[in-house]
């Protein structure tokens, strides 16, 4: 059985309990598998892109048939980092639902003359959001373009605060952070930081890299941006989020610790 994803984020676990380690996050308008129903007013789920974790029942849009009528809409992809659907197609409007940079909302007509946009939710509620603040997914045929947008997808979580598990742009982790820069490209890649048969990313000389590729560490991913430079979510103090490093001993974001442990490179190309 099916579900759709109903909150704004919904937090996988580790265990049946808000009161453990954070696995994975799946945005609003995902779909996920049901694999069991351990406690009351939990389940167990599996993403679609193979990722597993305990999702509070609250949080989901139970139901094949449901989960069908969600995807037969036309929808499109929040790519403002935090944005809010209004009771009406004004700024006045109360707050309907909170959105984040991935989740999925079902668009219906055109936008206004003011670029309010009506869209649905999984659970039914109606109501505006700004159609600039929403995108269709496609990935770019051409590698250049392709690589370019990976990058200025990662880019656009800049400063985001590190939160293991985490997503979105209210918090997120390493590889979080490079599944989601290349989901927003139409591209499903592995969520932790390593190379996973069955998926597209595959290992590289380190010599080949470019825009886009991914550099992996013991224990950590980051995608390169070119010029040396890369960009990740650490925790390390003093960073603390998504920033901006280099390659480079003699530019200022060398992180010595990080650029003699790369072990290896990893390419969708």
């Amino acid at each position: 059985m099916y579900a759709i994803v109903s909150s704004d984020i919904c937090p996988l676990y580790l265990r049946p309990s808000a009161q453990c380690e954070l696995a994975d996050e799946a945005l609003l308008g995902w779909r996920v598998e049901l694999l069991d129903e351990p406690a009351p007013s939990w389940y167990q789920v599996r993403t679609d892109y193979g990722y597993t974790g305990y999702a509070p029942a609250d949080a989901l849009i139970v139901g094949d048939g449901n989960a069908d009528r969600w995807e037969a809409l036309e929808r499109r992809t929040v790519l403002r980092g935090i944005c809010s659907v209004r009771s009406e197609p004004r700024v006045q409007g109360w707050q309907v639902a909170r959105l984040v940079r991935g989740a999925s909302v079902a668009v219906h007509g055109q936008p206004n003359d003011d670029g309010w946009q009506r869209v649905s939710l999984p659970d039914g509620r109606e109501g505006y959001t700004k159609a600039g603040f929403l995108f269709d997914v496609q990935k770019p045929q051409d590698e250049a373009a392709l690589r370019r947008r990976l990058g200025a997808m990662a880019l656009l979580y800049k400063d985001a605060h590190y939160l293991w598990g985490g997503k979105t742009p209210l918090g997120i982790d390493c590889s979080g952070l490079t599944f989601m820069a290349y989901r927003l490209c139409g591209v499903t890649i592995w969520r932790d930081a390593s190379i996973r048969e069955g998926y597209p990313v595959r290992e590289i000389r380190r010599e080949d890299m470019r825009t886009g590729d991914l550099l992996f560490f013991p224990g950590h991913v980051a995608m390169y941006l070119g010029d040396g430079l890369y960009i990740h979510s650490t925790a390390k103090n003093g960073s603390d989020g998504v920033v901006v490093n280099s390659l480079d001993p003699d530019h200022a974001g060398y992180r010595a610790d990080l650029a003699e442990k790369i072990a290896h490179v990893g390419s969708i190309f």
